[in-house]
């Protein structure tokens, strides 16, 4: 029997090529596939993506250590995200400490990094995306 894989997929609304920059500064995320609108094998039917989105990102995918996550620009401007965070798991306290100082430039901190009862550190924090991070050390 095949395993079921949840892949997050995340949608910046013409701002995935600068997501990609500040994931793979922040958090040494690896691009392992992009494509743009203008090189998808089909055309893309006239109406389906705003004017000027034409070499914006139609489908991405990036790995940070062993997780991998896809991304796009989507089909529109903007963008809001509501209702999940992604959890970053880092060995040691000191790269927590790196990636959640790197999540939090331009981003908002809502709980920051402290000892809990289930982790010598964890934390909270948005970033200029409006991604919501979990950063934690396992216990």
């Amino acid at each position: 029997m095949k395993s079921t894989l949840i892949i997050p997929y995340l949608v910046f609304g013409g701002r995935c090529d600068e997501a990609l920059t500040f994931y793979q500064s922040a958090l040494g995320a690896k691009v392992e596939m992009l494509m743009r609108f203008n090189e998808s094998p089909e055309p893309i039917p006239p109406g389906r993506i705003p004017a000027g989105f034409e070499s914006k990102v139609m489908h991405s995918m990036f790995t940070i250590g062993g997780a991998t996550v896809m991304a796009s620009d989507g089909c529109e401007a903007g963008g809001k995200f509501e209702g999940f965070s992604l959890s970053i798991a880092l060995p040691d306290e000191a790269q927590a400490h790196k990636a959640f100082a790197a999540l939090s430039a331009g981003g908002t901190a809502s709980m920051p990094l402290g000892k809990t009862f289930w982790s010598p550190c964890f934390g909270m924090v948005t970033d200029r995306f409006g991604i919501g991070w979990m950063v934690t050390v396992a216990a």
